[in-house]
């Protein structure tokens, strides 16, 4: 008996054993993964910078020259061939990225003159308060009486009325041009980012036929539509705006007063519906899910799955948005498999993979916002969180209750700072505002968030069928929003809530990060 307890025991060691190794191999390739991620987007970095030869590419061949030559480093100079690889790929993936112009390319007709184009809305039409922008898609140019098959997208500026629709085929009338800056703002580099280089303003238009986009499409932003009416029927102003925004992401009928107001408080991200507003949201669902269900079963991973695409699908799923949902279900999924320390890898990997399908979106500031809220969240809330729970602990001891309720707070507090510690630099670069009362203003205003979702998603979507019940519903709706309305507004009057800051040196949010990453090293290192 005692010789077939050995047997056992030494037969579990040797699976366990076996188990670690794996464990132990997996986390190496998980961390070469990483290494490779990071070089290919250094690399088209590297690549808008300066022009490589295709030949550069087989320099990456090298370390693996050298492995005869060094048989006990062969895992190393495999990591760095195929970085390099990466690296070099990276760099002339940008180069190919950039568009051929040619007499077949639509831009290669800008400041022209007038000219006759044809093709289709290409997407939700962006509606402002005295005018509409229109993402147009062009397929045929007539100029000076010669016909010419083109491709490519420009950005055309109409009055707001007659209303356009994705699909819409038009033929349009105008002077194509070239985006120039304006207020410092390099708006030419915006468009590009977004595969538009040209612009036309208030060109005559003749619609053609209607209803030719992607049908699923067109019936998303159909419904996306029918649902920003019932808000609209159902809710006053500022409220009925207001609830769009944090709904739908559509920004466009909120007062600037109130959009300034959202900005001096740092809680603009309320209304932005990105990497930033995802993280929040799977962070408040979190703690709901674990306060309900518990951790059994993993149910509240599933339920902040689901709702993040949910909410995805009903906010139109713009590129920033899938970008969140993609970042944020990898954080999930890591969770699941109980490898949250792999969930940086898949977000660089994620990161690498959107970069390498559309070079540059690097430099798009809510790609870049999307990236960090959600490096923040899996690199910095975990430890706001422990040291929340430690506070709540010593200050109320072996109460469950109180210290359950306590947990659930510091649970949203630990989101909130993580969030605004991961990103305030970079907004105060792109937007030149930095915000003394973000923390105490998101703190107050994120508990409003559930429930403005939540009663808003309820009033729109019974608005549909039922109006007279929606308007019921939209004083529930009205209450919580208001009292965001309440937050925001009463932190932007105060003294001293906000600082304009006219440049920011590239230098100190680059300094900023890095020494970000040496705390964060440390204090690994150290537990």
């Amino acid at each position: 008996m005692a010789l077939w307890g050995t047997r056992s025991c030494c037969y579990w060691l040797a699976l366990d054993s076996a188990w670690l190794c794996d464990s132990f191999r997996l986390e190496s390739y998980l961390m070469w993964l990483l290494y490779i991620s990071c070089a290919w987007v250094a690399g088209i970095f590297l690549g808008s910078k300066v022009g490589l030869p295709l030949i550069a590419i087989f320099s990456g061949l090298l370390p693996f020259l050298f492995m005869p030559l060094f048989p006990n480093s062969k895992k190393t100079l495999i990591v760095t061939g195929l970085c390099l690889l990466a690296f070099f790929g990276g760099s002339l993936r940008f180069s190919s990225s950039l568009p051929q112009i040619d007499e077949h390319s639509l831009c290669f007709y800008n400041d022209e003159g007038t000219a006759e184009i044809q093709g289709m809305v290409a997407d939700e039409p962006d509606v402002r308060s005295k005018s509409c922008l229109l993402t147009f898609s062009a397929n045929e140019i007539n100029i000076d009486g010669a016909r010419e098959k083109v491709s490519g997208s420009a950005l055309i500026q109409v009055p707001k009325y007659p209303a356009y629709h994705y699909g819409d085929v038009l033929r349009v009338t105008g002077e194509l041009e070239t985006p120039v800056p304006f207020n410092d703002f390099d708006y030419k580099s915006y468009l590009a980012q977004q595969g538009i280089y040209s612009v036309i303003y208030y060109p005559e238009i003749e619609v053609l036929d209607r209803g030719k986009g992607f049908r699923p499409l067109q019936w998303l932003y159909s419904i996306r539509e029918s649902l920003s009416n019932s808000l609209t029927r159902a809710l006053p102003e500022p409220q009925g705006s207001l609830a769009q925004g944090i709904l739908l992401g559509i920004r466009s009928h909120i007062p600037d007063s109130l959009n300034q107001a959202f900005s001096r408080t740092g809680t603009a991200h309320l209304l932005a519906i990105s990497g930033l507003h995802i993280s929040i949201v799977i962070g408040m669902i979190f703690s709901f899910g674990i306060l309900l269900f518990g951790r059994q079963r993993s149910i509240y991973i599933w339920l902040a799955l689901v709702i993040t695409w949910l909410y995805a699908l009903l906010t139109g799923m713009h590129p920033p948005v899938i970008r969140a949902a993609i970042m944020g279900s990898l954080f999930l999924m890591a969770e699941f498999l109980g490898r949250q320390r792999s969930a940086i890898t898949a977000l660089a990997f994620a990161a690498a993979v959107m970069v390498g399908i559309k070079p540059q979106i690097l430099w798009s500031v809510s790609f870049q916002l999307s990236f960090l809220a959600m490096t923040g969240l899996i690199l910095l809330y975990p430890y706001f969180q422990t040291w929340g729970r430690k506070s709540i602990t010593a200050i109320f001891g072996d109460k469950e209750a109180i210290a359950a309720a306590g947990n659930m707070v510091t649970a949203g507090f630990a989101v909130t700072l993580a969030a605004i510690v991961a990103v305030w630099p970079l907004i105060a670069y792109n937007f030149g505002v930095v915000s003394s009362v973000a923390l105490p203003a998101n703190f107050f205003s994120l508990p409003a968030l559930p429930a403005i979702i939540t009663t808003s998603a309820l009033v729109a979507f019974t608005g549909l069928f039922i109006p007279i019940v929606a308007q019921i519903l939209g004083w529930l709706a009205w209450l919580f929003l208001s009292y965001l309305l309440l937050v925001v507004q009463g932190f932007d009057v105060l003294p001293f809530s906000y600082f304009q800051v006219t440049t920011v040196p590239t230098w100190l949010v680059w300094g900023y990060y890095v020494v970000l990453a040496i705390a964060m090293a440390l204090v690994s290192h150290r537990k």
